[in-house]
């Protein structure tokens, strides 16, 4: 495995590759991970494939300078130049690109597909956001007020913790979005990397139906794997997204929480790689 630096702008990605298959991978973390999440997958199917694992902005050790934004446009010429820089993996293999992400990754698995859905051979995406507007997110980075009163918020949390006690106590909100919200509040690093992340990210909003559209012109076979006891993204976000692509599109639940990314799925992953 190798960790790899690109200069993009004014920007450092840093990315890991490793395997040595003809075929190309990129891969996308959730939120807080970086790339090494993917590492595990080297082991069991490097012979059939060659994978990209890309610290996002503001996660792992991608130094982003190109202020809270972030587009497909900039996430093409990425991994274009990824790809130039690795010209000598991808020569002689097929030119098309799977593309697989995880949580926050699946919302930009699924914009980057949206903005050029020819180049991809795959969709593999694993408990993905950004098959269902979270209201919050939406007034946290879509509206200049809700925006202001985020960065006011990160800045002067206490309010905010004390309405979220409340609306757990009310049963308003679940357990696990409540200990999910709650550690990150809590800590002013990761408020501040939380303001910078949900704004930097906000640009990326995939069409479902543009995007179902694309599936069925270009046949790009879609795999979706959700956890059974995941209570953050909810299988059934992936079967009203399947309607109509069922042809194209599988989903599998399986025995996980919310972090299906990881080794000990690797049995129900890799049947979603290489078939």
């Amino acid at each position: 495995m190798e960790r790899l630096q690109l200069t993009y702008k004014d920007s450092h990605v840093r990315y890991l590759r490793f395997g040595a298959g003809p075929k190309t991978v990129f891969c996308f973390h959730g939120y807080g991970e970086e790339a090494a999440a993917f590492s595990f997958l080297g082991k069991y199917a490097g012979d059939a494939y060659t994978f990209y694992a890309i610290d996002l902005p503001f996660h792992g050790q991608t130094i982003w300078k190109e202020g809270y934004d972030l587009t497909a446009t900039d996430l093409r010429e990425i991994i274009n130049s990824i790809q130039s820089a690795n010209r000598h993996d991808t020569e002689n293999g097929n030119q098309h690109l799977t593309l697989m992400g995880f949580s926050l990754g699946g919302r930009v698995a699924l914009s980057l597909y949206q903005s050029q859905p020819g180049m991809v051979d795959k969709l593999i995406l694993l408990a993905p956001d950004g098959l269902k507007v979270n209201f919050w997110y939406w007034l946290s980075t879509q509206t200049w007020a809700g925006n202001k009163l985020f960065a006011l918020t990160m800045k002067k949390p206490y309010w905010f913790l004390g309405l979220l006690q409340l609306m757990n106590k009310l049963k308003l909100v679940n357990s696990s979005i409540f200990k999910f919200v709650n550690y990150y509040i809590h800590d002013t690093e990761a408020r501040n990397l939380l303001y910078a992340r949900w704004t930097t990210f906000r640009k990326l909003k995939p069409d479902l139906g543009r995007i179902r559209q694309a599936v069925t012109k270009h046949k790009t076979p879609v795999r979706l794997i959700y956890g059974r006891h995941d209570r953050i993204i909810l299988p059934v976000r992936g079967e009203k997204f399947r309607k109509g692509i069922e042809e194209y599109c599988t989903l599998s639940v399986i025995h996980s929480g919310h972090q299906v990314l990881h080794e000990k799925h690797v049995k129900e992953i890799l049947p979603a790689l290489l078939h």
